[in-house]
């Protein structure tokens, strides 16, 4: 049994290293993941015009309009502005918020001590919309609270943050990044092997052969396996050099889980390649069945517990949603096998489930 297996995997292995497609999917595409993805998607907000309508125009007013705009979130859309140019503002997108000063602000402020500003706000962007009102709410407080000392703070709060003390998205996003490529990749590559022999006709050459299914089953995975490990350290090496990404936690627990989760997603797509008529159909298949659910369900960019109940009982099923709760525990925490240990045992069973179902579909195929 020995010598079939390794026959099997040395052929695999020669074919992966002269197939340019399959080499493309390996290296290419992995890195143009983590590039593109990595800078893409973020929830860090820069930039955000606005614009002034200053009915006052005292140094008062001047002062809280530096105050916006001598930062990086904001920046000031110079011009003379009235009522009437907000909604052609607003419609061209030419800004996000306007602020507005009435004409008694400076008197409002030596009489009182403060003022009232109004803030309009397009929120079209519901998350851009919510970040300006309290981005814009904690300056105005800030400047409010300087220029009348005679009320007595009752207690000042002095927050730590811990984890990501730059509160950069990208440490968040990019660990769900590998566990999103690696269930992609190793998913498609597996997908199509089987498909491949089908597709050309060689299926029935190794049928012939004194091979038991389970045989190339396991001659098929393993070499897979290691270039799915191969892969996860390239993703790793490039999160760290390309966005710094932390290394808290013990690199061998993270080798072990993450070749779980390899397995796992290996599983999965010899799983598709037994019921793929052809290597499109194939590679069409794990598109849909990885992607979205890894992206919309697994935890990546939207926090689980804010959907509803059956799309949170559907998430306990997606392989990348338990990944996710070790790479980002042991990147970012440090975290031990203590604190994950149920995550482990989740992704492990689903698995033993995936093999089990691939292997079953593959004896029936071949026995039909």
């Amino acid at each position: 049994m020995r010598r079939r297996v390794f026959g099997i995997i040395r052929k695999e292995f020669i074919h992966i290293f002269r197939d340019v497609r399959t080499l493309l999917i390996l290296i290419a595409m992995p890195i143009m993941m983590i590039v593109l993805y990595g800078y893409a998607i973020t929830l860090d907000i820069r930039n955000i015009a606005f614009a002034v309508i200053d009915n006052a125009n005292t140094a008062q007013s001047r002062e809280l309009i530096d105050r916006f705009a001598e930062n990086d979130f904001f920046i000031l859309n110079e011009g003379a502005y009235t009522a009437q140019d907000v909604d052609r503002l607003f419609a061209e997108r030419t800004v996000s918020f306007v602020l507005v000063f009435g004409k008694d602000f400076q008197h409002e402020i030596i009489e009182r001590g403060s003022a009232d500003l109004q803030l309009l706000i397009d929120a079209s962007d519901s998350n851009v919309g919510t970040y300006i009102n309290n981005y814009a709410t904690e300056i105005i407080n800030k400047y409010n609270t300087s220029i009348n000392r005679v009320l007595p703070m009752a207690f000042t709060v002095e927050p730590r943050i811990l984890y990501n003390p730059s509160l950069e998205s990208s440490l968040f996003f990019v660990p769900g990044l590998v566990a999103l490529i690696l269930m992609l990749i190793s998913a498609l590559l597996t997908s199509i092997t089987i498909s491949r022999e089908k597709e050309t006709g060689t299926m029935e050459q190794i049928l012939v052969s004194p091979v038991r299914p389970i045989e190339i089953l396991i001659g098929k995975v393993v070499p897979y396996i290691a270039l799915g490990l191969f892969n996860a350290a390239m993703i790793l090496v490039f999160a760290k050099i390309l966005f710094a990404i932390p290394f808290q936690g013990s690199l061998w627990l993270l080798f072990l889980l993450t070749l779980v989760y390899v397995f796992t997603a290996l599983a999965f797509g010899l799983m598709i390649s037994t019921v793929a008529p052809n290597q499109m159909a194939a590679m069409l298949m794990t598109l849909m069945a990885t992607i979205l659910p890894t992206i919309m369900l697994s935890g990546f960019i939207f926090p689980i517990a804010s959907m509803p109940d059956i799309l949170q009982y559907i998430s306990t099923v997606i392989p990348a949603t338990h990944y996710l709760k070790i790479i980002r525990g042991i990147l970012l925490k440090g975290v031990g096998l203590e604190s994950l240990y149920l995550p482990a045992i989740i992704l492990t069973a689903i698995g033993v489930f995936l093999v089990a179902v691939a292997s079953k579909r593959f004896n029936t195929t071949l026995e039909g």
